[in-house]
């Protein structure tokens, strides 16, 4: 198999995986079961690994990390937004 191609079908994997529970967050508007905490170290690692695939220039890596960051980060607000005071 390509290099590329596995690159990309990875990317999307991991990139999608958490759309399931943005779109349930988002439907519910719950989010006592989410930890605030493990959004952000998930944002952070995903943001070095855009970092990382710019050094290399490895688009793969650039455009699925760039795309899960995104919605990590509505998960994120979501959760600002959703949550109980």
């Amino acid at each position: 198999m390509n290099e590329n191609i596995l690159g990309i079908v990875a990317g999307v994997l991991t990139s999608v995986s958490m759309i399931p529970q943005l779109v349930k967050v988002i439907k519910e508007k719950n989010v006592e079961d989410i930890s605030w905490i493990m959004i952000l170290v998930l944002i952070s690692g995903l943001s070095l690994w855009v970092w990382y695939g710019f050094l290399k220039n490895e688009l793969p890596i650039i455009l699925s990390n760039a795309f899960a960051v995104l919605v990590n980060i509505g998960l994120f607000v979501c959760y600002l937004l959703f949550r109980k005071s």
